[in-house]
């Protein structure tokens, strides 16, 4: 069989800021590859105007900006083609992600991403590559059956439309739950580029309690195979051990396009930093 190495899998890897984080972007550019995909955020706490600064400073700093497009956020059609329309005129609406969103009851008309798909409105304003949300530890709220037909449903709905998808996951800890997922993916016949969450360095007690907020299985078991001391929640722990096991059990055949996605919790800048010497030691 042949795998992946972790220089392989740290190929164009992409990762994640807020709205709020283009200082932290400036102070990271030097380390990260030029055209690298940086998704920003659709949080609650932030506003339109700080979304397009923050996907206009992406770009301007020679990476691929993806903005999240949050559908239960959306409280109308007019909030999503105002944000569209803005994102198009700034040349920043080329990727975006189509996420449903933390709320547990939509702000708006839209119910979750798909039916953003099916508005065919990304489309319209110049979004070229959509990437879907993919839950391979499954997700707290949701059923295992529906996460899987919304994957499925917006896969058809994009094939349907031409576009080009991404499938981008949440973050993990365990590789065994990842692997049997994109097994299913590819033989659902979905061959999109998968890229795999991973937590960038962080504290120990952050990492654990963004688990549980995102019902990533966190256990004794999970967190001692990544690398977390329970008994020292005031330590740090990057991601090096899961790339390394990851990398050892992809199969190209078998699993086809798979990349890193980082979640940058303990900030952009400690994230690229952790990468950057990571790939030095390989």
């Amino acid at each position: 069989m042949a795998t992946y190495t972790p220089a392989q899998l740290l190929e164009d890897f992409s990762v994640e800021m807020t709205g709020k984080d283009v200082p932290g972007l400036r102070e990271a550019a030097p380390l990260i590859p030029a055209g690298t995909r940086i998704n920003v955020t659709f949080l609650g706490n932030e506003d339109l105007s700080m979304r397009l600064i923050a996907s206009k400073a992406v770009l301007d700093s020679g990476f691929i900006p993806v903005p999240h497009i949050s559908a239960r956020r959306l409280k109308s059609q007019e909030m999503l083609e105002e944000f569209l329309g803005a994102l198009k005129a700034q040349n920043t609406a080329s990727h975006v992600f189509s996420v449903g969103g933390d709320p547990h009851e939509p702000e708006g008309p839209y119910e979750d991403s798909l039916e953003v798909i099916q508005t065919g409105l990304l489309q319209k304003y110049g979004a070229s590559d959509i990437s879907i949300a993919g839950y391979p530890e499954g997700h707290p709220d949701i059923s295992d059956d529906k996460l899987w037909a919304a994957l499925t449903g917006k896969h058809a709905a994009l094939t349907a439309a031409g576009t080009r998808g991404t499938i981008l996951t949440q973050f993990g800890f365990d590789e065994k739950p990842v692997l049997t997922w994109i097994e299913k993916v590819r033989a659902a016949g979905i061959d999109y580029e998968i890229r795999i969450g991973v937590p960038g360095p962080a504290g120990i007690k952050r990492l654990l309690s963004f688990a549980a907020r995102f019902g990533v299985a966190s256990s004794a078991g999970i967190a001692k195979k990544y690398g977390l001391s329970l008994t020292n929640l005031m330590g740090t722990a990057g991601p090096d051990k899961f790339i390394n096991r990851l990398a050892k059990k992809l199969d190209p055949a078998k699993h086809g396009v798979v990349k890193l996605h980082f979640y940058t919790f303990g900030g952009l800048a400690a994230t690229s930093e952790w990468i950057r010497d990571f790939k030095e030691k390989l």
